[in-house]
């Protein structure tokens, strides 16, 4: 087994070394196990654990490349000033969501300068369980026009509409504007649905010019 470090904890290390290697060239679970001196079957059952934890994803034809978790201080650096003007155009709270096992987890937020507004502070942690359209983007659960929207769901008098972030065909982020239901004249999706989308889109171009 090749890798940079070894630390003596040997399963932690061989993890360690199937993702350094597919940080340098995505690989199939067969050419981790050659590379590395594995038996295909461990390198596969590591890699998907990898996957599993978000430390690698799974391209369509079957190579193991950096997952979601080593993008997320990138994107969530992208997101802030999308979300900043995202915020200014409509004046309600926007929000960057991130997958976290059973958890999505809230990165990044511009606020609205309403006195009467919606917002969960950066650090916030949600169950998916709890439903809502932020979840349901992160889950892949969206309509033909690439939102969802929540309202009342987890939380009465509040409304939402969320788009998911991109890469390749998979979420790893959620774009959220949250809407006090009050002002909502016709439904959270019908009014912010396509910005939502448009700055989810944003963040996922910026994101992809910077890795390449």
């Amino acid at each position: 087994m090749t890798t940079g470090v070894e630390t003596g904890v040997g399963v932690l290390d061989k993890g360690m070394a199937i993702v350094d290697l597919c940080e340098r060239t995505p690989s199939s679970g067969s050419e981790i196990a050659r590379v590395l001196g594995m038996t295909v079957p461990t390198a596969h059952r590591l890699a998907g654990a990898l996957v599993a934890h978000g430390l690698l994803q799974r391209a369509a034809d079957g190579r193991f490349y950096l997952g979601p978790r080593f993008l997320t201080s990138r994107m969530t650096e992208h997101a802030q000033p999308v979300l900043a003007r995202l915020t200014r155009h409509i004046n309600e709270t926007s929000q960057l969501w991130v997958a976290r096992g059973e958890f999505r987890v809230c990165t990044a937020s511009a606020e609205a300068e309403t006195e009467l507004r919606v917002s969960l502070p950066v650090g916030s942690r949600l169950p998916f369980s709890d439903g809502g359209s932020a979840a349901a983007a992160l889950l892949g659960t969206v309509r033909s026009e690439g939102w969802v929207e929540s309202v009342s769901q987890r939380t009465v008098g509040v409304g939402s509409v969320s788009a998911p972030v991109l890469v390749g065909d998979t979420p790893v982020a959620a774009v959220c504007v949250i809407v006090p239901i009050p002002r909502v004249t016709s439904s959270p999706g019908q009014m912010y649905g396509a910005l939502a989308c448009s700055a989810a889109a944003d963040i996922a171009a910026n994101l992809e010019a910077s890795v390449r």
